[in-house]
């Protein structure tokens, strides 16, 4: 078993060993990614809990002051940060927050899906790393066939080597290339599903902004801002 596993890996020449370093890579990125995009590291409950807790009593600064710090600057804390911040700037900026954390929150989004970017590239370099090996595997086989006088023992080793090449890379090609695909799928469900529980926890603190934002409308706050000019 041990010594089948070594030639699938060692009879692609250089452009396996190329591939096998991508499929380590890839390794590599992956388990990074899924850290980085567990639910718990993206929406943290705790701080959803402290966001809803903060809206309900209207304590927006204390809120921006959370988000902003090290423990709450999360995928969550960012998008929840964009809006207060929109709401503070102004009286009619609570009007405002939700669209500011709809842009936050695209923005946080495509970060994340550009974090993984690197295991759809090697997803579709592993089978074009294949199909090099298989060209020259096959070239070499051609080349054997054409330059060999009389058909001895080494005419038939150097052909089969070549030969072997040819369906080792793209072998090793796709085997590192589907389960790349694979990951960087379910890795992108993943993001899009914690920016749909990021909405769902947020939509609170979004109601309460753009109350604050009506009530800053009202006639007697116009009226009370009228008088202190």
């Amino acid at each position: 078993m041990t010594e089948t596993l070594f030639k699938y890996i060692d009879g692609g020449g250089v452009i396996g060993y190329v591939i096998l370093l991508l499929s380590v890579l890839a390794l590599a990125y992956g388990i990074a990614a899924m850290l980085r995009t567990r639910t718990s590291q993206l929406v943290p409950p705790e701080q959803v809990s402290a966001i809803r807790t903060r809206a309900q009593s209207k304590e927006f600064e204390v809120a921006l002051t959370e988000c902003r710090s090290a423990e709450g600057d999360t995928f969550l804390g960012r998008i929840a940060a964009a809006g207060i911040d929109r709401s503070l700037r102004g009286p009619l900026g609570g009007l405002e927050a939700r669209s500011a954390m709809e842009d936050a929150g695209e923005d946080e989004t495509a970060r994340l899906f550009r974090a993984i970017d690197s295991i759809a590239v090697i997803a579709s370099v592993a089978p074009l790393l294949g199909l090099l090996g298989t060209v020259q595997g096959m070239i070499g086989a051609f080349e054997t066939v054409a330059g060999a006088a009389t058909k001895s023992s080494s005419y038939y080793e150097t052909l089969a080597y070549n030969i072997s090449i040819a369906l080792i890379t793209t072998f090793q090609g796709l085997v590192v290339a589907i389960p790349c695909v694979m990951l960087h799928s379910w890795l992108r469900s993943r993001i899009d599903r914690a920016a749909s529980d990021a909405g769902r926890a947020l939509e609170p603190l979004a109601m309460a902004l753009e109350g604050e934002g009506a009530a800053s409308m009202q006639p007697s706050h116009l009226d009370e801002r009228a008088s202190a000019r």
